[in-house]
């Protein structure tokens, strides 16, 4: 079965070459087949390795965000929709702190926090987030609120990936940070390009880092409780 399963991530894998090739060619026409069939492999795959952890909040919110994920990616195919996508993948986002808190030694331990400290763990998180809304903060006119709502949420999934270390093997944390991280990475591309200066690689970009952050956000979590 485990064998099987790993069928899915090919398709995935081949899905998203796909993609990216048509987003090179600047082919937009061909994109709305190609784009919604990303992450579906992706969901599938995740739900069968899953099995063991059946009616957890664990599954339902690892499946609630690539459900979500799916959402963004058709709806942002068109401009139009693109307060719905944001939308959609800000549920993605919240779904994945949920996850990545669950996925933990311990969750729910509060112990003592060092503010000081735990702040100057994720300076370098929130720098590159600051310098992209200092660059876009002046072209987003009405989509401000939304966009600085965005931003804390996803900053929010990424810290709470940092936070795993050493409260999960090393493998788990890794590739989930790391993918967290590429999430980051790939939703500032796209809004620099829409808020600050648009240039002609930046749909390969954003589609390069969102195709890894997704499967290494999943990996992550499966090396941890599944196996």
């Amino acid at each position: 079965m485990k064998n099987r399963n790993i069928y899915w991530l090919y398709l995935y894998l081949i899905a998203g070459i796909i993609d990216l090739a048509l987003t090179a060619q600047g082919d937009m026409n061909m994109r709305i087949y190609s784009k919604p069939l990303i992450i579906i492999p992706l969901a599938i795959y995740f739900h069968q390795i899953s099995k063991n952890l059946s009616g957890t909040i664990l599954r339902k919110t690892m499946v609630g965000a690539l459900l979500f994920s799916w959402m963004g990616d058709v709806l942002l195919l068109f401009p139009q929709l693109f307060l719905y996508g944001l939308g959609a993948f800000l549920m993605a986002h919240i779904c994945y702190v949920i996850s990545f808190k669950l996925s933990q030694t311990k969750p729910f331990e509060i112990g003592q926090v060092n503010f000081i400290r735990l702040f100057l763990y994720n300076l370098p998180i929130y720098l590159p987030a600051v310098i992209v809304y200092y660059l876009v903060n002046p072209n987003l006119g009405e989509m401000k609120i939304p966009v600085i709502i965005y931003m804390l949420v996803i900053l929010t999934m990424v810290t709470t990936a940092r936070e795993r270390f050493k409260k999960t093997n090393p493998a788990s944390f890794w590739q989930v940070f790391v993918g967290a991280l590429f999430f980051m990475i790939s939703d500032g591309i796209l809004a620099l390009n829409m808020f600050f200066k648009s240039f002609p690689e930046s749909g390969v970009l954003v589609m390069g880092t969102y195709l890894l952050a997704q499967l290494l956000i999943v990996m992550g979590i499966r090396a941890h409780y599944v196996d």
